[in-house]
């Protein structure tokens, strides 16, 4: 079943493997961003999240609830990312994710 709310990320394992690839999803993040095949609203939404977590104004201002506070942010940034992600065409999301597998592959065999 889909976890659509992405629970599965307290489990700590799950979490674990999301930080040990977050290299390749920013990557992925960039080279499908710099693609003219991935719409610009999409563009648009991915750049309006991170200025949204850069920027000093908050839904849930920090200093009221400091933990949460934080939290919106992070949450805001993953349901931008996964909108980024499941909307831009899967045949180009498919192709930079191959390409950054081969390039990790060619890495391991020159070591």
């Amino acid at each position: 079943m889909e976890d659509p709310f992405g629970l599965r990320l307290l489990n700590p394992l799950h979490l674990i493997r999301l930080l040990w690839h977050l290299p390749d999803f920013i990557k992925l993040f960039y080279r499908l961003f710099l693609d003219s095949r991935v719409s610009l609203y999409l563009k648009l939404l991915l750049i309006g999240s991170i200025l949204y977590v850069v920027s000093p104004v908050d839904f849930l201002p920090e200093y009221l609830l400091p933990f949460i506070g934080s939290l919106d942010d992070v949450i805001i940034l993953i349901v931008a990312c996964k909108i980024f992600l499941t909307c831009s065409p899967k045949q180009v999301v498919m192709e930079h994710v191959a390409r950054i597998d081969r390039e990790k592959q060619l890495k391991r065999e020159m070591k």
